[in-house]
């Protein structure tokens, strides 16, 4: 089968793939016989931002195979630039969820990392009942910094053909890079607080914001707290209109 290509989009230096929607993306990543191996980062304007004044972060998402536009922001930058992409967000907790539920499907041995014992403990159980995920092995995110080598022979023993990371960034990517060198045939996906959105203890913007690109001012108006974040934004906002992506 001739192996489809996917156009990338360079936005302030970071390669993004043009993926037209969470279907397309799945159906890449499983186009071969099995998974494909690799790291998948979910790009938004506020990583872009960071990793311009953290050279590691910015070393991190250059070694990563798989940068998505995980933020409105960062699809709109793209359409600006380059008019004729066909390119969606594809929000890390929903692309997740697809990978859990073809990984089910397929019987892919996933390792699951992150969160508290409580919470990781119920979504192995709502992964196992609602689509058969083959869980091979898992770990609570809080563990001491001394125990990451043995964790890393825990995933190479497992098998797992996917692992996902619940430890927010850039810690999870840290530990991802670092994993992948003692075993790098896997496919690991890092996704902050989706454990705690799929098994209820987050609850996530309804469908329509979702849907019109404003789930980020809908946790605004929950979290008020973030206007700080935000407001950092406005440099992204800079580049869109100085045409400096």
């Amino acid at each position: 089968m001739k192996q489809q290509v996917i156009l990338k989009y360079d936005i302030r230096g970071h390669l993004i793939w043009g993926f037209h929607d969470i279907t397309h993306f799945i159906n890449y990543l499983f186009s071969d016989q099995e998974v494909k191996h690799g790291t998948l980062v979910a790009i938004n304007a506020e990583k872009v931002l960071t990793a311009e004044q953290e050279r590691d972060l910015n070393a991190l998402l250059a070694e990563a195979e798989y940068l998505y536009a995980d933020g409105i922001s960062i699809v709109r930058a793209i359409r600006r630039k380059y008019p004729q992409a066909k390119v969606s967000r594809i929000a890390g907790a929903d692309l997740w969820e697809a990978l859990m539920a073809i990984a089910g499907q397929k019987a892919v041995p996933v390792f699951l990392l992150g969160g508290k014992a409580e919470i990781l403990k119920q979504t192995e159980n709502k992964l196992r009942t609602q689509w058969q995920v083959n869980i091979v092995d898992s770990q609570e995110g809080y563990f001491k910094p001394e125990q990451r080598e043995i964790l890393f022979e825990r995933i190479k023993a497992s098998g797992a053909k996917i692992v996902t990371v619940a430890m927010g960034s850039p810690r999870q990517e840290i530990f991802i890079r670092d994993c992948r060198q003692v075993y790098p045939d896997a496919l690991y996906m890092g996704i902050g607080g989706t454990y705690d959105v799929f098994t209820g203890h987050v609850k996530r913007a309804p469908k329509l914001w979702q849907q019109l690109g404003l789930e980020w001012l809908y946790r605004l108006l929950s979290q008020p707290s973030r206007i700080k974040r935000q407001i950092k934004l406005l440099r992204f906002l800079g580049y869109y209109y100085s045409g400096k992506l």
